[in-house]
């Protein structure tokens, strides 16, 4: 009971933070930072993002609360600024304006002037009511300046997953701010112009910087997109690959997972990491990688989550209501929690060909990208071997809607530890809108997966050969 109480609460405070209220537009008196003037920008047709890299550059500062010692966080800079918009867009705009602040300093509102503070890049992920989620990219540093001064947030707003291409935007962004905010409005004023890349392709932007003259840098978009929002190697710094493993194992069957760490970025990559293991597939409920301290009931919700809870809460997580989590410790390399049957969820043969793979090679792999692909590829070929033929069991209409053959899809498994699994995994979210959108699509499947399912089709066919020759 107290469960659902919590979830109604938190349920509620995402409200008020996504959802339209009613009253008139913010007050934008308090944006002490100014961009150039300019022409005013038109409304632009594709507001919900898709063809530009970003929606919103922001730089989020601290203000002191009138009462009291407490700082609160606010947005002192936008770009671009939007005119002329319809009432809809206008109240998105408002709505998501109010809850960035919060998830850029999510560790309360204490803080203090500092002469030194490490930068950290880390990222959030805002769910709009209709489903689709926008991404904020975050540089925290401290301005440029002398004596000790409070830490800012450049955020970068986008509806695209790809954290690599974005850490180096970051990058070229904290490069001018060291300079003048008047120079990083030409380079993101370039860049929202420039075409997002399709996989593979670089797009290069020109960009003159005082004193150092003109640079031209280039943003290259992975070839695998499916592993372009990733970088897995925190996740391996802070756990063995048995770990890891569990952690899989629970997220498949969609359990809640509660991430502890010091740092914003170590949270942020790993919860991402933790998320892009499950592709094809998606994790469709509560994902925040930077739990703000206001919404830190969120670990006692009834439903799946994967949430990062900076480990300043730990004592506050521990001692709340919460059932069947797995809670990590990313500093200790530990689980605090678990419900104790994380080793028994997948197929045990199939467990030992994941712990194989990557254990193979780790000395060879000198980029992110090997890393990556070291790392995605035994669990891509985890899901081959559990449900890649899952096509095969769509059948079509005459009009081409397709229905999902569950019962047979699963006798087709002639193993009886790979049946007893999927039996499970058929009943998640993460499969059901997997094949709901098989069914809808009217084209042959297509992409990284479904070539996987052909080269493991493909493989098996050649082995048939070599095992009848062997009798």
């Amino acid at each position: 009971m107290e469960g659902q109480v919590v979830g109604r609460a938190f349920r509620l405070l995402r409200h008020r933070l996504l959802r339209p209220r009613a009253g008139p537009p913010q007050d934008n008196s308090r944006e002490a930072l100014k961009e150039p003037e300019r022409a005013q920008e038109p409304s632009l047709p594709n507001f919900a993002g898709g063809q530009h890299f970003f929606e919103y550059l922001l730089v989020v500062s601290l203000r002191k609360k009138r009462s009291g010692d407490d700082y609160e966080p606010i947005i002192t800079y936008q770009f671009p600024k939007r005119e002329n918009l319809l009432r809809g867009q206008q109240e998105e705009e408002e709505r998501l304006l109010k809850a960035i602040p919060l998830f850029c300093f999510p560790d309360g509102n204490e803080w203090a002037s500092l002469t030194e503070y490490p930068r950290e890049t880390f990222s959030f992920v805002l769910t709009n009511v209709d489903g689709s989620r926008k991404i904020g990219y975050c540089r925290r540093l401290l301005p440029a300046g002398p004596g000790p001064r409070l830490p800012q947030v450049y955020c970068i707003i986008s509806c695209i997953g790809c954290f690599g291409l974005f850490s180096k935007i970051l990058d070229e962004v904290e490069k001018r701010h060291q300079i003048s905010m008047a120079v990083i409005y030409p380079f993101m004023q370039g860049l929202r112009e420039a075409a997002f890349p399709a996989p593979g392709k670089t797009v290069t932007l020109k960009s003159f910087i005082p004193d150092s003259g003109t640079e031209f840098i280039s943003l290259t978009r992975p070839l695998d997109s499916h592993l372009e929002h990733v970088d897995f190697s925190s996740l391996l710094h802070c756990l063995s690959f048995e770990q890891i493993l569990q952690i899989f194992a629970s997220a498949v069957l969609e359990r809640k997972i509660i991430f502890l760490a010091e740092g914003l970025s170590t949270l942020s990559q790993c919860i991402h990491a933790a998320a892009a293991l499950l592709y094809p597939f998606s994790w469709a409920h509560t994902y925040i990688p930077v739990v703000p301290e206001s919404l830190l009931a969120t670990v006692c919700c009834p439903t799946p989550f994967m949430v990062g809870v900076q480990m300043r809460f730990q004592q506050e997580v521990m001692d709340s209501p919460m059932e069947e989590v797995l809670l990590v410790n990313l500093c200790k390399g530990t689980f605090l929690m678990s419900v104790g049957d994380e080793k028994d969820i997948l197929p045990p043969k199939l467990q030992e060909d994941i712990l194989d793979s990557l254990g193979q090679g780790t000395n060879e792999l000198k980029t992110a990208e090997q890393i990556n692909e070291h790392v995605s590829g035994p669990f891509v070929q985890f899901f081959v071997k559990t449900v890649g033929h899952y096509a095969s069991y769509i059948k079509r209409e005459a009009n081409g809607q397709g229905h999902f053959q569950e019962r047979s899809f699963c006798k087709a498994l002639t193993s009886k530890t790979k049946r007893r699994f999927v039996k499970k995994f058929v009943k998640t979210q993460l499969f059901s809108l997997f094949i709901q959108e098989a069914e809808k699509s009217k084209n042959p499947p297509a992409g990284y997966f479904q070539q996987k399912i052909l080269e493991y089709e493909e493989q098996k066919k050649q082995k048939k050969p070599r095992e009848k020759t062997v009798k």
